[in-house]
C-alpha cells in the first residue's frame, strides 16, 4: 500500500526538505544584519522602486528608520508608503522555488526557477511601485489596494508559473 504513496511522498518530502532549508538561509541572513535596519536584499528593491518613480514622474527618496528596521518612501513631498522586510516577496519566492523543486526535473528545473525568479522579482517591483501611485493620486484605494489587489497579482504569478511547470515540464513524459 505505501509503495502506491511513494511517488506522492517523494514530492512532498523535497517540498519540505527545500522549503525547510531556504527558509533556515533565509533566518540566518535576517539575523546577521538585526541592528543595521532594512536589510540589503529590501534595500535593493527600495532603491530600484526609487528609481522607477523618479523616472514616472513620482519623484521619491528613501527615508531610513533604522530602529524599526524599514525604509519611507517620500514621494511628492509625502511619506506615502514604507518598505519593510516583508515587502521583498522572498518568503513567496521561497514557496515558488520549494514547489518547483518538489517536481525536480533535472536541469530545466533550474533554467525554470531562473526565469520565475527573474519574473517574480519584476512583478515585485511594480507592485511596490504601483501601490505608491496608488497612495500618492488615489489614496483612498490604498488599502484595498494593499491588502488584495496586489498580493492577489503576486501570487496570481506564483500560481500560474506553478500551473506552467506543472503542465509543460514537469508532467512531460520523458521520451516526448
Amino acid at each position: 500500500m505505501l509503495k502506491d504513496f511513494k511517488p506522492v511522498l517523494g514530492i512532498l518530502l523535497r517540498f519540505i526538505i527545500v522549503y525547510l532549508v531556504l527558509l533556515f538561509a533565509y533566518q540566518l541572513y535576517l539575523n546577521s544584519g538585526k541592528d543595521s535596519g532594512l536589510d540589503p536584499f529590501s534595500r535593493i528593491i527600495a532603491n530600484q522602486v526609487t528609481s522607477i518613480q523618479n523616472v514616472l514622474g513620482y519623484p521619491t527618496q528613501l527615508y531610513d528608520d533604522v530602529k524599526n528596521e524599514q525604509v519611507w518612501f517620500y514621494v511628492k513631498d509625502r511619506y506615502e508608503t514604507r518598505m519593510v522586510e516583508g515587502c521583498n516577496a522572498i518568503s513567496v519566492i521561497i514557496l515558488f522555488v520549494s514547489f518547483v523543486f518538489a517536481f525536480y526535473k533535472g536541469a530545466k528545473t533550474f533554467v525554470f526557477v531562473g526565469v520565475g525568479l527573474v519574473l517574480l522579482y519584476i512583478m515585485n517591483i511594480l507592485r511596490i511601485v504601483g501601490l505608491n501611485i496608488v497612495m500618492s493620486d488615489y489614496e483612498q484605494y490604498g488599502k484595498m489596494f494593499h491588502d488584495f489587489i496586489f498580493p492577489a497579482i503576486i501570487y496570481g504569478t506564483v500560481v500560474l508559473l506553478w500551473l506552467v511547470w506543472i503542465k509543460f515540464f514537469a508532467l512531460q513524459h520523458e521520451n516526448s
